[in-house]
């Protein structure tokens, strides 16, 4: 497996898995509306161009996994970190993760996903990540915001 940057031509799969990624996610929920189900390809494109998508591709050359991020101040807001549910739980997740920390060094990392996500949780807390927030969103579940700080080296 490789993990490179993403091109303009890899939206429309990156999209696709997007859509396949997060029906688990949906379905935790309850809730097939949330916002990864409903992208279009042209917010993804404003994506692409405000920020990074890094895309993780398999021995055959599919594309398997991604994440995205973009820049404010100095944080790296790290966003839709997916798998291909056939190749969950095989570290790929952790590899995207730790290469789009790599690929945009801030002193500062911060993403977000439901409290029913608690493989998610499980993931981002043992790469470093802590709880400090949370957001109601329904009466049923909210959106728990995590960080992961650098220490200054001086």
């Amino acid at each position: 497996m490789l993990i490179l940057k993403a091109e303009m031509t890899d939206l429309v799969l990156i999209l696709e898995l997007q859509y396949l990624a997060y029906k688990s996610e949906a379905e935790l929920l309850n809730d097939y509306t949330i916002q990864p189900l409903k992208e279009t390809l042209e917010e993804l494109e404003q994506e692409f161009r405000n920020g990074i998508i890094l895309k993780a591709v398999n021995n055959e050359g599919y594309i398997i996994g991604s994440v995205r991020g973009h820049i404010e101040g100095n944080t790296l807001l790290v966003g839709k970190l997916m798998v291909n549910p056939e190749y969950q739980g095989k570290g790929i997740g952790t590899q995207l993760l730790t290469e789009i920390e790599k690929v945009c060094p801030q002193p500062r990392y911060e993403l977000y996903t439901s409290d029913k996500s608690i493989k998610n949780i499980k993931l981002y807390e043992k790469m470093g990540y802590v709880k400090f927030q949370e957001n109601d969103i329904f009466p049923d579940w909210r959106l728990v915001y995590l960080e992961k700080r650098i220490p200054v080296k001086r």
